[in-house]
């Protein structure tokens, strides 16, 4: 890993819509300025898929499908990548980053790691030691609306 990733936090959100799942992935610099997004095409599980995948296909879909392609198909790398998607942490299986779920709380941000990479939660708590008052939400936002935004342009409906 680089200098400039050590300093360089990924933020990845995937929401399920009518028309299928849809993800974004935003990595930044410790400071919350945007350096790369990406964002994903809805993805459909077929009937086919959700009887061979059954209580899998979350996972599959959120990490494997589109977590993982973002992520590849992202230049900027990151120190940690953080998630407000818990069918994400399974990703962590196939990366060499640290993966944590960041929970929504009223004061001191919550993070999840996936129960295979417990040294994980070491880093997120150094982390949320330097962060300061960094509003470890904020960029999920950043990345929803962004989303939405797309999906207005048509953006994501293109393959």
């Amino acid at each position: 890993m680089t200098d400039t990733a050590a300093t360089q936090l990924g933020f990845l959100s995937v929401l399920r819509e009518p028309q299928g799942y849809i993800g974004g992935y935003l990595v930044t610099n410790f400071w919350g300025r945007p350096l790369e997004f990406r964002l994903s095409s809805a993805v459909q599980p077929n009937r086919v898929q959700q009887i061979l995948y059954g209580h899998t296909l979350e996972s599959y879909v959120c990490a494997d499908l589109i977590g993982k392609t973002l992520i590849d198909k992202t230049a900027a790398a990151a120190r940690c990548i953080l998630t407000d998607c818990a069918a994400v942490l399974d990703l962590r299986r196939r990366l060499d980053t640290p993966l944590a779920l960041v929970h929504s709380a009223d004061a001191e941000p919550a993070f999840a790691t996936h129960p295979e990479f417990s040294q994980d939660a070491a880093l997120c708590r150094e982390l949320r030691e330097n962060a300061g008052n960094f509003d470890w939400n904020e960029p999920f936002g950043r990345v929803r609306a962004a989303l939405a935004e797309a999906r207005k342009l048509g953006v994501a409906a293109r393959h």
